[in-house]
């Protein structure tokens, strides 16, 4: 019943015929893709980066109180907090087999309904272990949307729009964090801290996680409503069907395209480990170069900055809703700065700004390392004396300044084109699950690292970025402009 139903709406919306049958009027009429169209269709997959930046930060204005309910001490508390990034890494894992098997489209479904039954399990957890276990699944949904979203985006965009088009998953994971962060704010706000009751009797911090219901039931219905992979229909031998995709989407003359993906499907099947596998560590060259963009796109500390810098900047002296707001303040930065990364992608390319990126990040990160081995401990706390709490503001933003237009969108612009279509959503898989082990890996780490010192803290992360910048200019080549089907 579901492919029936599915074929009827993909036949009314695309005007799909068979060989020898009467092509409808819209097919008719159109001779070239519409850019227009394919926004609006990317945009719709994107939202699936919304719930991804949405569900890691909401626990920003949380953290203080949930360790409160639950009286969790300082392992408990990171791991409450990071716990989801292991079922990011879980999700993602399983979603590029998923992928290949039943479509993109259906694995978003899964995903926006993981998210939908987390923030009910999360808002309204008894214990601190159902939060864990709700936190997991909603993870899960965040892995999964990970993968999927890059993918498919790559696989319906024009290679000469594909930069621009792959850069709006970063745009909708930072606006997301950018809206999670504004309505903890104004939650807290409005109850006068987020550890007081506010509507029904229920918490603030409860609320926070309750309010993600509403954008994952916007994202599961709107994605019922945009086309399947062509490259996946192409592997399915639905070819009309991936005609009309193409031709609505990605080239005027579909049957080229076809050729192509059919050629690069040739040894296609099951997705299977040894797939990937190499002669270098045990895996091909290209996977471990995914693996490395994944993790040092972690270990340079960027989540430690949306999940914990509540907590951080109450450490050097700013009182709750201060620190809530300068932690709005920095993810509107981190909006803006992404707009530009989408106009320069296409222009630029890939590696110069993953160049500019690793090098501002290893100024700022030294000088907040700086700054923070400077301060004074007042009553167990940090405390920056003089200026310097100021400068470690300044540097923090800038810092998400250099990964906002850098590392943010051009990994997972990367990830969407580098592989071949044989191994696309195995690959992004693999790397994403590694990037989810790295960001919890950061994630649960720093509240002990942070009590040998922020300077320490900092420092480790400058090192990575440095790190980051060899790798860079040793590892990576430009995709700018070539079309999937060449990736090998």
């Amino acid at each position: 019943m579901h492919h029936l139903i599915s074929g009827l709406l993909l036949t009314r919306r695309f005007a799909i015929t068979e060989p020898g049958t009467e092509q409808g009027p819209e097919s008719a009429d159109e001779s070239a893709p519409s850019v227009g169209k394919t926004i609006l269709v990317v945009g719709v997959a994107a939202l699936g980066g919304f719930l991804f930046g949405y569900d890691t930060a909401v626990i920003n204005g949380a953290v203080d109180a949930l360790t409160q309910a639950y009286e969790l001490g300082p392992i408990m508390s990171g791991f409450a907090v990071s716990v989801v990034l292991l079922g990011c890494a879980v999700g993602a894992w399983f979603a590029g087999g998923l992928a290949n098997r039943f479509g993109r489209i259906r694995v978003m479904v899964i995903a926006a309904g993981l998210f939908f039954v987390s923030a009910f399990g999360s808002g309204l957890a008894f214990t601190e272990w159902d939060f864990i276990l709700w936190r997991f699944v909603g993870g899960m949904g965040v892995g999964a949307a990970s993968v999927i979203a890059p993918a498919y985006i790559a696989e319906i965009s024009p290679a000469a729009l594909r930069g621009r088009l792959g850069s709006l998953q970063q745009l909708a994971i930072v606006t997301g964090i950018f809206v999670a962060l504004l309505v903890d704010y104004a939650l807290a706000t409005a109850a006068g801290g987020a550890a007081n009751e506010l509507w029904l009797g229920v918490d603030a911090w409860r609320w926070m996680f309750l309010s993600l219901v509403v954008p994952a039931i916007i994202y599961g219905v709107l994605v019922l409503t945009i086309p399947e992979s062509p490259r996946y229909l192409v592997a399915k031998e639905r070819i009309t069907e991936a005609a009309t995709v193409l031709r609505r989407f990605v080239a005027a003359q579909p049957d080229e395209k076809i050729a192509e993906i059919e050629e690069s499907l040739e040894s296609d099947h099951d997705f299977r480990l040894s797939d990937l596998r190499g002669p270098r560590f045990g895996l091909l060259p290209i996977v471990w170069v995914g693996i490395l963009l994944s993790v040092f796109q972690q270990f340079v500390g960027i989540n430690v900055i949306f999940y914990y810098s509540t907590v951080l900047w109450q450490a050097v002296g700013y009182g709750e809703s201060e620190a809530l707001l300068i932690t709005v303040i920095t993810s509107v930065t981190n909006i803006a700065v992404t707009v530009v990364a989408i106009s320069l992608i296409d222009k630029v390319g890939r590696k110069p700004l993953l160049i500019v990126g690793s090098s501002g990040m290893l100024l700022t990160l030294g000088t907040m390392a700086y700054c923070f081995q400077q301060a004074d401990i007042v009553g167990g706390e940090p405390t920056l004396p003089g200026l310097l709490g100021n400068v470690a503001l300044v540097a923090a933003n800038l810092y998400v300044v250099f990964f906002g237009v850098s590392w943010g969108p051009v990994v997972w612009v990367l990830l969407g084109e580098m592989f071949n279509n044989r191994i696309r959503a195995s690959g992004i898989a693999l790397a994403a699950a590694a990037q989810w082990l790295a960001n919890f890996a950061i994630s649960v780490s720093f509240p002990r690292l942070s009590g040998i010192g922020l300077g320490f803290t900092y420092g480790m992360y400058a090192t990575f970025a440095l790190l980051s910048l060899v790798f860079v200019l040793k590892g990576i080549k430009e995709t700018k402009g070539r079309e999937l089907e060449e990736m090998v």
